[in-house]
């Protein structure tokens, strides 16, 4: 069975490129691209394909942002990051929104299509040379018992961002949010969004 694929990448090169492999994999077929978060949404709204594979920055989003747009436009689409920026904390970001993989744009063809089809079959695929930690990180969150939304709005909050602004970015209602970091704060034995950031901290969280 043939797996559709969307690719938003606002540089030609790359699309060009991902077009090339896709076309000698018969399991994989590309029906589009865009270049920019909001004709993603628009594309992925029109295309519904299976898998979409995204640059981790674009000129007009934050991936995050792109993101919870595109799972709440077309929940069962698979979405897989693809960058160069194989330290860049936004990737954790975008794991955190919901990304189901992410990829270094560095990766051999058959590594490529070989890391879709294991996305398409359901598996969470993170290059090992991204995020060296993210291993300990969800070794971390087991142990916590925080959800990944409960740890994804309390990471926001560590950064300084406030309800609305949490809420925006992760398309939740501000209600929603507010809930997930009370259920935090408890999980984590603490008062306030200070103590539970610093709890989180000292947990290897953050």
């Amino acid at each position: 069975m043939t797996a559709t694929v969307l690719v938003v990448d606002d540089h030609p090169v790359v699309r060009d490129g991902v077009t090339l492999l896709l076309r000698a994999e018969p399991s994989l077929k590309l029906i589009g691209s865009a270049e920019t978060g909001r004709g993603a949404l628009l594309r992925v709204g029109e295309l519904r394909p299976d898998l979409i594979l995204l640059d981790l920055r674009l000129p007009d989003m934050l991936a995050p942002e792109v993101i919870a747009g595109l799972r709440q436009v077309h929940p069962a689409g698979r979405i897989v990051v693809f960058t160069a920026h194989g330290d860049h904390q936004g990737l954790l970001a975008a794991l955190d929104a919901g990304a189901h993989g992410c990829l270094l744009k560095d990766v051999a063809g058959t590594d490529l299509v070989s890391a879709l089809r294991r996305v398409l079959r359901g598996e969470r695929v993170v290059d090992p040379r991204i995020l060296p930690d993210h291993a300990s990180r969800s070794d971390a969150l087991a142990r916590s018992g925080l959800t990944r939304r409960e740890y994804e709005v309390l990471r926001l909050a560590a950064q300084g961002q406030t309800n609305p602004e949490i809420a925006e970015m992760t398309g939740l209602t501000r209600n929603t949010v507010k809930t997930y970091l009370q259920s935090a704060l408890h999980k984590l034995g603490a008062r306030n969004r200070v103590e539970a950031i610093g709890k989180a901290s000292e947990a290897g969280l953050l």
